[in-house]
């Protein structure tokens, strides 16, 4: 029996907070954020639809066992941390952070002038205690045009970057054509819509939707040129 029923969070239900650096949209509880209905969806704990001013960021701070995804729409943003990792991620590049026992970051808008718009993704690891560590890869414009690109998995699961629990991070763009992702028994999955209008199981949504569905089931995603979702397959 395929188990189909999708259930959708508006982007205008959200979460905000707002400082006049900030407009940060909160798809689960987070910090004076909280809704006892969205405290997050498996391992899948934190979904940040940042927008940062010219020049504004948040300054060093301490995170410990959470994998951390930053995923940048537009503009720049300069990571920095006590690993001694310091780089710009762009559109195009994914970098994951696992803080582990204990790390110090920092993000800016690496810009003065142009803001920055971003995802910050938190992914509850399997382990604690875990060795900090950090990745950042890049992909191409092609590399998930129509079809899903598997941007981060566990270990030897064949994703750009490593996380450390049992989620598949998948994304697409570009869909002319209805694209399938067939969910098995026993998985469940979140969408979330990036960028653009997109229809899920013929249904359309657009920018900061997101949708739960649980598995067996199919998903199908189709929607204009621009329409960009992130897929997460989790249990």
């Amino acid at each position: 029996m395929q188990t189909d029923i999708m259930i959708v969070r508006p982007a205008a239900d959200r979460g905000r907070s707002r400082r006049d650096w900030l407009d940060s949209r909160h798809t689960f509880s987070f910090g004076e954020y909280q809704d006892p209905r969205y405290l997050g969806f498996g391992a899948l704990r934190v979904i940040n639809d940042d927008r940062v001013t010219p020049g504004g960021g948040f300054a060093p701070h301490n995170h410990s066992d959470m994998d951390i995804i930053s995923y940048v729409l537009e503009g720049a943003l300069q990571h920095q941390d006590s690993l001694g990792t310091g780089s710009v991620i762009r559109p195009g590049e994914i970098q994951r952070m696992s803080a582990g026992s204990g790390i110090t970051h920092s993000e800016y808008n690496a810009s003065q002038h142009e803001p920055v718009h971003f995802l910050q993704i938190w992914i509850i690891p399997q382990q604690h205690g875990l060795p900090p560590s950090y990745e950042q890869r890049s992909f191409k414009a092609e590399d998930f045009a129509g079809r899903w690109l598997k941007l981060a998995a566990a270990e030897n699961a064949g994703g750009l970057v490593t996380i450390h629990q049992d989620v598949l991070l998948w994304a697409t763009r570009a869909v002319q054509e209805t694209l399938a992702y067939p969910l098995p028994r026993g998985r469940r999955a979140w969408l979330q819509v990036a960028r653009g209008t997109v229809k899920i199981n013929g249904r359309s949504l657009g920018e900061g939707d997101g949708a739960a569905l649980s598995g067996p089931a199919t998903i199908s995603v189709s929607g204009a040129p621009e329409g960009e979702v992130l897929l997460f397959d989790l249990q």
